[in-house]
């Protein structure tokens, strides 16, 4: 068995005592067990030690796989300087890992380091393992930034990194750091948002029971409004347990600092097919679009039927006989936008129409928010079965005096100055009030938020 055991833990400088300088007492029951976690690496003496941080290079896009043969780092700039690290890269694990990845296309590897520093969140683990280790040579390291990709692609990194650790026969520890909320406390360092306790509570409740599939109903609002920082990685650790039976024990949870700080330790065991989290998940997504799909409205089918040929086919497609008369006969703009695994994968729309018919519409839209969304590359056959998609068809814009005009749950919004002019749909997930909605219009158009602008408001009828 590559992986040995895997470990969540957090990363506050302040626990280091050269740091904290006497700070660090605030949470000695999270000291103790990091204390733990080391004293139980340095038994099952690990050859490597995986260690994913959200204070590591990090894309959008992109996993990151810290290169070279090495790397240093300090605690400088928390006025800790003589608290030093150098560490030696596992660079054959690192190359499987790239292979892996790049056999399947999978958005990982070593290109694009910006610091090859060692972060706090890969430093803070280390100081204790350390501690443990005493004058015994760390093991190797491999050192994974998180990204803005989804939850399920975090998890699949795990899986590769597992495969890659067999393969090359690597007996790996993995290290997930990460703080759980820093919104537990109106005196800590984000203020107090209810959704802080929360997820904390949540989080160390899929902990201690493993209920690792449990990670991808944290919805990314929720994760955002509490202010989580080790999420993603604690997903990717989730991956490289996938499909074993897995002994889980809560070693500690403290909220002093208004930061959640858990460590827990995970033991893999046999073999388990009903612990295949991510096959799992995908196929109950995959029945459930596929439902969806089949009951959807004429709108959001010609929208699907479009996507579909000219993902496969590269056509654009005819219009389909049989269509309704709003469809055929009337003229309106409209918005196309295409979800995947409960993750914007492109929207594209038309602020008034440019077609003959809103069929035509809907057909040219859905092409562009698939394939011509500059923000995202376009999509592929395989990631049809998991596609979303809705239709927005806009009503005539109406100008309006001032803000108080608006509602962001009924009216879509529209900013203009000049020849710029930016377009916000209504009713959208994280839009929560006017002056937000008005703010995202102004940096689509590129208009500053003290520039003077015409608005306008629009409604909608969704079909999804």
């Amino acid at each position: 068995m590559s992986i040995l055991s895997a470990y969540i833990v957090p990363h506050p400088p302040l626990i280091v005592p050269e740091v904290g300088r006497g700070g660090e007492k605030q949470i000695e029951k999270t000291r103790a067990s990091y204390a733990r976690v080391a004293d139980e690496i340095l038994r099952l003496d690990p050859e490597t030690l995986v260690i994913t941080s959200p204070h590591a290079v990090m894309y959008r896009d992109w996993f990151h796989l810290s290169p070279g043969k090495s790397a240093a780092g300090s605690f400088a700039q928390f006025r800790a300087s003589g608290v030093k690290f150098e560490v030696r890269y596992d660079t054959e694990l690192v190359r499987e890992i790239g292979r892996l990845a790049g056999e399947e296309e999978f958005p990982a590897g070593t290109e694009g380091e910006r610091d090859p520093a060692l972060d706090h969140g890969t430093m803070v683990p280390l100081y204790f393992i350390r501690q443990a280790y005493g004058e015994k040579p760390l093991p190797k390291i491999v050192r994974i930034g998180l990204s803005g990709l989804s939850l399920e692609d975090h998890y699949r990194l795990g899986q590769l990194i597992v495969e890659a650790a067999g393969i090359t026969g690597r007996r790996t520890v993995f290290v997930a750091s990460g703080d759980l909320s820093h919104k537990l406390r109106e005196d800590g360092p984000y203020r107090f948002a209810p959704e802080g306790p929360e997820y904390d509570a949540r989080l160390m409740d899929v902990c201690s029971r493993a209920a690792f599939g449990e990670l991808f109903d944290f919805d990314e609002m929720f994760c955002e409004k509490a202010a989580e920082c080790g999420h993603r990685s604690f997903v990717i650790m989730a991956g490289a347990l996938d499909g074993r039976q897995v002994e889980a024990e809560v070693y500690s949870h403290e909220d002093v600092t208004g930061v959640g700080y858990g460590i827990c330790a995970f033991h893999p065991g046999s073999p388990d097919g009903s612990r295949r989290f991510l096959e799992l998940r995908r196929s109950a997504e995959q029945s459930r679009l596929a439902e969806r799909r089949e009951k959807c409205d004429p709108w959001v089918r010609l929208a699907w039927q479009s996507v579909e040929s000219y993902v496969t086919k590269r056509r654009i497609l005819k219009i389909p006989e049989g269509l309704p008369d709003a469809l055929l006969h009337t003229r309106a703009g409209a918005f196309v936008s295409i979800h995947e695994h409960g993750r914007l994968r492109g929207c594209i729309g038309t602020i008034a129409p440019v077609r003959d018919s809103l069929a035509e519409e809907i057909i040219h839209n859905a092409v562009s928010a698939c394939a011509r969304d500059p923000r995202f590359d376009p999509i592929q056959p395989e990631e049809l079965p998991f596609l979303d998609i809705s239709v927005d068809v806009l009503g005539a814009p109406e100008e309006i005096r001032s803000e108080k005009d608006l509602d962001v749950k009924r009216y879509g919004v529209i900013v203009s100055r000049g020849t710029r002019r930016g377009l916000l749909l209504p009713d959208l997930e994280g839009v929560e009030s006017v002056e937000q909605q008005i703010s995202i219009a102004r940096q689509k158009a590129g208009i500053g938020e003290g520039e003077p602008v015409r608005l306008e408001r629009f409604e909608v009828v969704r079909h999804s």
